[in-house]
């Protein structure tokens, strides 16, 4: 059952909507002079010490228990090195638009997840119907492209799928940090993420032969200011007092802000397929909010 959500929460999911929306933004400015596994090291890198520092600043300890170090390591790989990874590699190939408009089925995979992992959470009529419309929703979007064959474009959308399954998959696994404070947790798990990708960026990629500009650089810090280390604040929070699938509707309005700083900024110019998919998969997150349905029924 969902957990119900007050004026508070809500107001906490649109200003993370925002700023996650503005976070595809971020990244396709960035993946312009950078590459991918280079900025996602940068991203969590500067976020881990942003937030380790904010920690030591207002007093509060991180843990010392290597089974929660270990966990953090787990949470790391599942909610930022593998999506993070693959989202901006994805974003190589597609706007940050259609990007932000694959992401917001996280919810379609929760609700699949949750019935079998969680038993506060089961797979009702309602959301099983808009797990349909989800699905039918990101048929439209990659469909056109699966007919023509295998390309770059449809391999950085499924990239951008397979990140939206992690989500879902480390939301579940965040609950078990719920007892902690949500600033630790992200900032621990920041600090696994950052431990993975120093050697991965390095043996893969070769950092130090970039040279991204100052408006890279600028992109970057907001990536990892903004849209990293405050968001991860906000969403351990809300996480922790609203449940896996209540999180993830953060979703709704992601693409809202990312297609338009795209169109206003980038000047990307999303087609009748992006806002049709987009249209449907938000018909699905209705229904497995079920909210909105009462509304109408009332």
């Amino acid at each position: 059952m969902n957990k119900v959500m007050g004026a508070k929460l809500w107001f906490l999911i649109i200003i993370l909507s925002i700023i996650w929306g503005a976070s595809f933004f971020f990244v396709e400015i960035a993946v312009d002079k950078m590459t991918p596994l280079t900025i996602v090291l940068c991203r969590v890198s500067i976020a881990s010490l942003l937030l380790l520092g904010f920690v030591w600043f207002t007093g509060r300890k991180m843990p010392k228990k290597p089974g929660i170090w270990g966990a953090f390591l787990a949470l790391g790989a599942l909610n930022n090195v593998l999506p993070f990874s693959l989202i901006t590699w994805g974003q190589s190939y597609i706007d940050s638009s259609l990007a932000a408009i694959l992401n917001a089925t996280a919810p379609v995979f929760s609700v699949i997840l949750a019935h079998f992992l969680l038993k506060d959470e089961p797979l009702t009529k309602n959301r099983l119907i808009g797990v349909c419309f989800g699905w039918g929703g990101v048929a439209i979007l990659i469909g056109i492209d699966a007919l023509n064959g295998v390309g770059m474009k449809l391999a950085g959308q499924v990239a951008v799928l397979g990140a939206s399954l992690l989500y879902a998959f480390a939301a579940i696994f965040g609950r078990r940090f719920k007892d902690i404070d949500p600033v630790v947790v992200a900032a621990g798990m920041l600090t696994g993420s950052t431990i993975i990708m120093i050697p991965l960026a390095f043996i893969i990629e070769q950092p130090f032969a970039l040279e991204p500009s100052v408006v890279t650089w600028a992109a970057l810090f907001g990536l990892s200011a903004i849209s990293t280390s405050l968001a991860y604040i906000i969403y351990f929070y809300v996480l922790s007092k609203a449940g896996a699938t209540n999180i993830l509707l953060v979703t709704f309005l992601i693409p809202v802000s990312a297609i338009f700083l795209g169109m206003l900024v980038l000047k990307e110019t999303p087609g009748w397929n992006a806002f049709s998919g987009m249209g449907l998969i938000f018909i699905g997150l209705a229904f497995i909010d079920g909210r909105l349905l009462k509304r109408f029924k009332k």
